[in-house]
């Protein structure tokens, strides 16, 4: 068990509010299930999730050990880009969940990559082997997977100091009238949705940096190449709707009424670039555009 211990400093409404609040690694209903399974005492007697607090109550909460979750090998193919004895890249679908979590083990891509590749580091454990970064379910395009743990390090790093170049395209909704563009913001969990991510104020979340360039315009949407400088969660979903332009197909953060009947958002991991971990020669690596993707853009072409 793992023991935190929390003093409020303000009256709370609700219990699970506060905690959820104090514990950005956990949703609200995952802080609700642990109250509920009598893991959360206020002032040493057991607590409800809906309980209000008050200025110096004294809050004792057990959070268990995850339990250790072995992924298996899954004949699910894959696109396999480029591979040698340190690392591979993949041309990871839409749809495709990267590696397990919230109840899902089976058909990740992590479950593929055992069946496809010889080896995977383990600095990540059994759940995530290889994974040195992630793109979102419904985001398609290029990831870097480890094959070893020194290769691991080396490509960990880049993406640290930002020597790791990761471009998107994305088709965002509305047109866009800058040609290029820095977004800087602070990230974080959003205090009225826990699944969500959201633009907060300074020093209220971790700083994400954004570039953007404008590729094709059309009469009510934009093609926009997004660089990376940072790799928070949903980075450039939760920037494009900050710039009044969010992703088409973005069932999360975008309209609720969509013109395509998508699977997901248009959004293409199409470009990587990084320095080999063994030799130093820097490599760059590109993915085309899914054809769901393609026809969208031929469409919006033909009313031009």
């Amino acid at each position: 068990m793992n023991k935190r211990f929390f003093t409020v400093d303000e009256a709370y409404a609700r219990a699970d509010v506060f905690l959820s609040e104090q514990l950005e690694e956990m949703t609200r209903s995952a802080v609700k299930k642990l109250i509920d399974g009598g893991h959360a005492l206020l002032n040493g007697k057991p607590m409800k999730a809906g309980q209000p607090l008050k200025t110096g109550d004294a809050i004792e909460l057990d959070i268990p050990e995850p339990q250790p979750i072995a992924a298996r090998p899954e004949d699910i193919p894959i696109d396999i880009v480029y591979e040698d004895p340190d690392f591979a890249v993949v041309n990871k679908r839409q749809g495709m969940t990267v590696h397990a979590g919230n109840g899902n083990t089976e058909g990740t891509l992590v479950n593929a990559l055992l069946y496809r590749l010889d080896s995977l580091s383990g600095i990540n454990g059994a759940i995530r082997p290889g994974i040195v970064h992630r793109i979102d379910k419904d985001t398609s395009g290029l990831l870097v997977v480890a094959k070893n743990d020194r290769a691991h390090v080396s490509l960990s790093r880049q993406i640290a100091e930002k020597t790791c170049r990761r471009e998107y395209l994305a088709l965002l909704e509305g047109v866009v009238k800058e040609e290029s563009g820095h977004i800087a913001t602070d990230i974080g969990r959003n205090p009225a949705d826990r699944l969500q991510m959201a633009v907060l104020p300074a020093g209220k979340g971790k700083r994400a940096e954004t570039d953007f360039f404008v590729e094709e315009r059309f009469r009510e949407n934009t093609l926009v190449r997004f660089s990376l400088k940072t790799g928070r969660t949903h980075q450039i979903r939760v920037h494009a709707k900050y710039m009044g332009h969010p992703v088409v197909g973005d069932k999360t953060y975008g309209y609720k009424k969509q013109r395509f009947a998508l699977d997901g958002q248009l959004l293409h991991a199409f470009r990587l670039e990084l320095t080999h971990p063994t030799t130093g020669e820097r490599m760059t690596f590109t993915a085309p555009l899914p054809d769901y993707f393609e026809r969208v853009l031929e469409i919006l072409r033909r009313e031009l």
